[in-house]
């Protein structure tokens, strides 16, 4: 109940504040999205499998944003950006598709 009231909280703040993203982290906040909903698709197959541990959930939500964003990073200095980002994105991708599976098959049995 906590999380979706910051949920809730989260999405009228957005909205009413209506934040700017600082021209530098622009291209490294989509790849961010989708670590973070990679680690959250990964969260709610454990709690359905029995297993979710809120301090793993917390360290796999950070470490995933940061380190998505820093292999595209170093895409960028290195000059191969482009292809880092779409590696990052293809592969978070396949994580959240399996894991979106796996829900799909616990909570409909197919």
């Amino acid at each position: 109940m906590i999380a979706v009231l910051g949920l809730v909280v989260g999405v009228v703040l957005g909205l009413v504040l209506q934040p700017t993203v600082p021209v530098f982290v622009q291209p490294y906040l989509p790849i961010a999205v989708v670590a973070a909903l990679d680690a959250v698709f990964g969260g709610l197959r454990a709690v359905l499998d029995g297993v979710f541990d809120d301090r793993v959930f917390v360290v796999s939500f950070l470490s995933n944003v940061v380190v998505a964003a820093l292999v595209v990073y170093l895409g960028d200095q290195l000059g191969v950006g482009s292809q880092l980002s779409t590696g990052v994105v293809v592969v978070l991708g396949i994580r959240i598709f399996s894991n979106a599976a796996a829900i799909r098959r616990h909570l409909f049995g197919a």
